[in-house]
């Protein structure tokens, strides 16, 4: 069995950071989307960045930014992963490759949307986000349960996931790793630290429990 990865998104300073590796995070996002009330300036994310310990990945969230754009913040804050959460087109994957590819839970378009990008060699890993990314809504789950089967690259689940509901998140889709944002504030693009711990503890308590129950595979890495 391995664990559900997580990853804390929307970091926009060096206490939240550290309090999301004390928790036990995997990842850290940075928000490079100006309309964003978690936005970061490249530089302030980079200073950040340099001062995480080992192995703490860094993931750079843009959203339809053309390639020069996207280009400039790589080189300002060069971070492990590259998510693309907007309508970006085949040639903007290829260029920003690889990347963890964001889509917006439709029941009408996910099963297409799931094979667009579980084809596609530039990404690698998909991201499932609810039907308004940012708002701390979350979807159906048992929804995309019947899409699942066939996808054989790593699925994040994200949109509305909080201490509360994570670990039925967990229980119905057994993702690769869980995304928050939202759910771990106090107020709209400020981290609550506790918020923060009680969402880390809250996977690991439904990765037991899938653990003594015999739960399937977990999607691949």
């Amino acid at each position: 069995m391995s664990r559900t990865r997580i990853k804390i998104c929307g970091i926009r300073d060096i206490d939240s950071a550290f309090a999301a590796v004390e928790a036990g995070a995997d990842a850290i996002g940075f928000i490079f989307v100006r309309s964003s009330p978690r936005y970061i300036e490249p530089e302030a994310a980079a200073e950040i960045m340099a001062s995480l310990p080992p192995l703490v990945s860094t993931v750079g969230v843009f959203m339809n930014m053309p390639i020069d754009g996207f280009s400039d913040i790589e080189e300002a804050c060069p971070t492990t992963c590259t998510q693309l959460h907007g309508d970006e087109n085949a040639e903007l994957i290829a260029a920003c490759s690889p990347v963890i590819k964001g889509v917006r839970f439709a029941p009408g378009s996910i099963g297409k949307d799931l094979a667009r990008f579980d084809a596609d060699d530039n990404v690698e890993a998909i991201l499932i986000d609810g039907p308004s990314p940012g708002a701390g809504v979350p979807f159906q789950w048992a929804d995309l349960t019947p899409h699942t089967d066939s996808v054989s690259k790593p699925i994040f689940i994200a949109g509305g996931l909080n201490p509360d509901n994570v670990a039925d998140a967990i229980a119905e889709l057994r993702p690769f790793a869980v995304d928050v944002s939202s759910g771990v504030e106090r107020e709209r693009g400020v981290k609550d630290h506790d918020l923060i711990r009680a969402f880390c503890h809250a996977v690991r308590r439904a990765d037991a429990k899938v653990d003594d129950a015999g739960g399937g595979g977990r999607t691949p890495c």
